[in-house]
């Protein structure tokens, strides 16, 4: 599935869910429920957010972005984070209007029916855009996809706590469901900041790394060694590069085809990677010093 198609259907499964889950709450009255609801807000305000990164990430370079729009998806990823927390204190307060002031929820039964109703819709909207991000390397549909499923979870808690009511009569536990509700989401949407800054204040890939280790170490018997390695994340896009110490004897025909052929391997390996080889010749007598290091 592409990005777009992906993000369209998140934006339209969340209207449908936040119209199911105030349901809930006009129903039952209960303050978790609409904490709940509440959360469904942000989520189709970032999923908005989400379908514009992808539509701007897909565009080409160009003269003032050399090197491709795809870091929108992160600052979106940042954003989606902000509004997460933002979400949280809508919670904290709706909840604390109740903490000194005891209302039971009503019809539990069929609020908590409901809400298991929108919940299970939120799985699947979860499912569709994990796929997609694993498919396209899409930072924006990977932060959505992982709020939608915290959402799932805390729902999930929501319903426990509920059902304690029902059988309690503590109505206290209603607002104190909430609070946990919010201090889990506000520490997913903390989560996602503390990721995409890192991405954006261009954090070496480890992983990336370790395949590219791994693709020129099957032709070390062609060059010398390699050093210097640097990898950043642009979006779903990896950049790397490195120097490549060779014969000095080698001719500059010979050398661009050795790179060529090592770019062309990796971008089998690693299709949305971008690797520049800087090119080192090495003259025999620094070549024997240099092998003789590695011994």
């Amino acid at each position: 599935m592409q990005k777009k198609q992906a993000a369209l259907i998140a934006i339209i499964g969340g209207v449908i869910i936040l119209a199911v889950k105030l349901l809930a709450y006009v129903v039952s009255n209960s303050v978790a429920l609409l904490s709940d609801a509440l959360e469904s807000i942000v989520n189709i305000a970032a999923s908005g957010l989400m379908l514009f990164s992808v539509w701007l990430s897909d565009k080409p370079a160009d003269d003032s972005h050399n090197y491709g729009h795809q870091k929108i998806e992160d600052i979106s990823c940042l954003l989606e984070g902000i509004f997460i927390i933002v979400a949280a204190l809508l919670i904290v307060n709706a909840a604390a209007g109740r903490l000194f002031t005891e209302v039971l929820p009503i019809e539990l039964n069929l609020a908590i029916g409901i809400s298991m109703a929108a919940t299970a819709m939120n799985g699947g909207l979860s499912w569709i855009l994990a796929r997609s991000a694993r498919e396209s390397g899409s930072a924006a549909l990977e932060g959505d996809s992982k709020h939608l499923l915290s959402d799932v979870i805390s729902s999930a808690g929501i319903w426990v706590g509920l059902i304690i009511v029902g059988f309690t009569g503590w109505g206290i536990i209603d607002p104190v469901l909430a609070f946990i509700v919010a201090a889990l989401i506000a520490r997913m949407g903390l989560g996602l900041v503390r990721k995409s800054c890192g991405r954006l204040m261009d954090n070496s890939c480890k992983e990336e790394e370790a395949k590219i280790r791994e693709v020129l170490l099957r032709h070390k018997f062609r060059f010398i060694d390699f050093h210097d390695m640097k990898t950043r994340r642009n979006g779903n896009l990896v950049f790397c590069e490195l120097h490549l110490s060779v014969d000095g004897s080698l001719s500059v025909n010979d050398a661009h085809d050795l790179t060529d052929h090592l770019e062309n391997e990796l971008k089998e390996e690693l299709p949305n990677a971008n690797l520049t080889i800087h090119i080192e010749p090495v003259k025999a007598a620094k070549r024997t010093e240099l092998e003789n290091k590695k011994l």
